[in-house]
């Protein structure tokens, strides 16, 4: 089976608005050399920005708005699918979600962040429900946000229902960094599963960003990894490689036989 060709782009948190971001995104898509890319992730809410304050409401569209097209147009041009976080509005409710969006326009991933942490986002956004495993050009894809990942039983719950690449979006502050060298490792090593860690960097109003994105493969080493600043890392996904390291170790299977028991 054909390996996935990921990329990962670590923007500056400091760029001004939708616009200015997603013209920066596409210079930077133009410099690269796509061929081997399948797939490009972006950080949580790369459209609007995460510290913004109450600007947060205006910036936020509806799953098929503003972002979903211009984000289709980008996709459509480089031939190549996007994962970014935005603020959606859904009936007047907001959330904190992530949309993948491949070089046809279609809608392949549509996930609500279901955990929000104390501090910015609290009182701001509502939960999502429903965890999101898609599969893109052979391989099972999940999406969990930021908090979401930082859970053990929420990446052993999506490894156990079959995937092998975890997409996480983040917004990490600087004195967090042992989110993004420790725990992230440690998710992808005890599930057997890739995972991609995709963050900002810089400062955002009065946030400073840790930066540190990374793909990490199943056997918890990193493929690939940036410091503070902006920048763009790649790997190869193989599902052969998460085979082997399930086959190694059986964690997954034995959870799921563990629920098996007791349901």
């Amino acid at each position: 089976m054909p390996d996935l060709g990921l990329m990962l782009v670590q923007n500056q948190a400091s760029l001004a608005d939708f616009s200015e971001r997603v013209d920066w995104l596409d210079q930077m898509l133009s410099q690269q050399n796509l061929e081997a890319i399948d797939l490009v992730t972006l950080p949580e809410l790369f459209c609007s920005g995460y510290n913004i304050g109450s600007a947060i409401y205006d910036c936020a569209a509806e799953r098929t708005g503003k972002f979903c097209k211009r984000m289709t147009q980008l996709a459509h041009r480089h031939q190549i699918a996007i994962h970014y976080g935005y603020p959606e509005l859904s009936n007047g409710t907001l959330y904190n979600s992530a949309q993948m969006i491949d070089s046809s326009g279609e809608i392949i991933v549509d996930y609500r962040k279901r955990l929000i942490p104390p501090g910015i986002e609290e009182g701001v956004f509502s939960i999502g429900k429903h965890d999101s495993i898609v599969t893109f050009k052979g391989v099972k894809i999940a999406t969990l946000i930021c908090y979401d990942a930082e859970f053990p039983e929420n990446v052993r719950r999506v490894a156990v229902n079959g995937a092998e690449l975890i997409l996480v979006p983040t917004a990490l502050s600087a004195q967090w960094g042992v989110v993004a060298e420790k725990v992230m490792p440690t998710r992808a090593f005890e599930n057997g599963v890739y995972l991609c860690y995709a963050n900002q960097s810089g400062s955002e109003n009065d946030m400073r960003y840790y930066g540190g994105s990374c793909i990490v493969d199943p056997q918890g080493v990193d493929l690939a990894r940036l410091g503070v600043q902006e920048g763009i890392i790649t790997a190869k996904i193989s599902t052969e490689v998460v085979k082997r390291a399930q086959e190694r170790l059986p964690y997954c299977s034995v959870s799921k036989k563990i629920l098996n028991e007791e349901s």
